[in-house]
């Protein structure tokens, strides 16, 4: 409606223009105005350019330039969106049974019966408004943070030497660009994650804010940033190191590269990968997401500095139940989510007319 207003508002302003100088004939003579033409085609042209700007092509004709890193930041945005959005009644579980194992004791299906039958069927959306925007903002830092990190690896090392240390630049390229990506995300998991262990707390996320800033101030909202960074970071270094090596194992499996094969062919890759790549990611970082779960619940760990806290959950939880409780419905969540979010990005990568980076192999033959 904005867009439609201002293209009527140009419109309008061309017809007062057009009027006045047929009033006074003297001011176009002096050529005090630009022809009724070029102001139209001009302020058409305006209009035009803001929906199609990730469609556009480069304009500095480079390949990976800052075109590209957009691009990649908003498949990386919608991708992750998508994905954790559809798997909230999954996530909903997982937590309750990390939250209270005594109750949900009966594996992933019976958790779905048991909140179904205790509080309905969209009490397994809890959370969805929170998750659908945090993940689209940590997907935005998450994979275009990736890819520009990644990518002015390459341009600094050199192809040949890139090649050598590709599991080291996707391992440093990962760590940093999550990390970016946490600072935004924790909020949001925040007022999720307390959605979900007290369904009374909100009525929606704007509404979760709003009560957690009243009752623990701005901390509040970064109670658990060092758990989640102790999740996140080592789960997207296996994540993004893990389906690089895997896509790449797939590739010299079928005697191709990238180049070789059609966008669907790299897509089926992607998925394949992402599977591997989600199940290795969820088991290395489950007893952080246990953690993350636990701290994030009213009253958890006690009073004093987050480190006593975390140090209580651990203890009270104990090692073996950090790593196993829940493991089973987040390595379904996990694969098939980083299966989701792998295929989407190289989809919506392909809309955009982008060419997804991968490395090269200069002395390949």
């Amino acid at each position: 409606c904005f867009r439609l207003g201002n293209l009527n508002f140009a419109r309008f302003f061309t017809y007062c223009t057009e009027r006045h100088l047929s009033l006074c004939p003297q001011l176009h003579q002096q050529q005090q105005f630009l022809p009724i033409t070029y102001l139209n085609s001009q302020l058409e042209t305006m209009m035009n350019v803001p929906g199609a700007v990730l469609l556009a092509p480069s304009s500095s004709g480079k390949q990976y330039d800052m075109m590209y890193y957009l691009k990649g930041a908003a498949a990386g945005g919608i991708c992750c969106s998508i994905t954790h959005a559809a798997l909230t009644p999954v996530d909903v579980v997982k937590t309750r049974v990390q939250l209270d194992p005594v109750k949900y004791n009966s594996g992933l299906i019976g958790g779905f019966r048991t909140v179904i039958a205790e509080e309905g069927a969209m009490a397994l959306t809890t959370g969805l408004g929170a998750t659908a925007a945090g993940y689209f903002v940590q997907g935005w830092f998450k994979f275009g943070g990736v890819e520009f990190f990644k990518i002015k690896s390459v341009e600094s090392m050199g192809e040949e030497k890139a090649w050598e240390n590709k599991t080291a630049i996707y391992l440093g390229s990962a760590a940093v660009a999550e990390t970016i990506a946490d600072l935004f995300l924790c909020p949001l998991e925040a007022v999720r994650i307390r959605s979900v262990s007290d369904p009374e707390f909100c009525d929606g996320l704007a509404d979760g804010f709003g009560k957690m800033l009243k009752q623990e101030g701005v901390g509040g909202f970064y109670a658990g940033l060092a758990p989640i960074l102790a999740k996140q970071v080592p789960y997207t270094m296996a994540k993004f190191a893990v389906q690089g090596a895997a896509a790449d194992s797939i590739y010299s499996s079928m005697g191709k590269t990238p180049a070789d094969l059609s966008g669907g062919m790299n897509v089926s890759v992607s998925l394949a990968s992402g599977v591997i790549a989600g199940v290795a990611a969820a088991i290395i970082s489950h007893p952080a997401d246990t953690l993350l779960s636990k701290v994030n619940k009213a009253g958890a760990g006690g009073d004093g500095p987050m480190i006593t806290r975390l140090s209580n959950i651990a203890k009270e939880v104990g090692f073996v139940n950090l790593c196993t409780v829940g493991l089973l419905p987040r390595c379904v969540m996990i694969g098939t989510l980083t299966a989701g979010q792998f295929g989407i990005f190289d989809t919506v990568m392909n809309t955009l007319g982008a060419s997804k980076f991968h490395f090269h192999n200069p002395n390949a033959h």
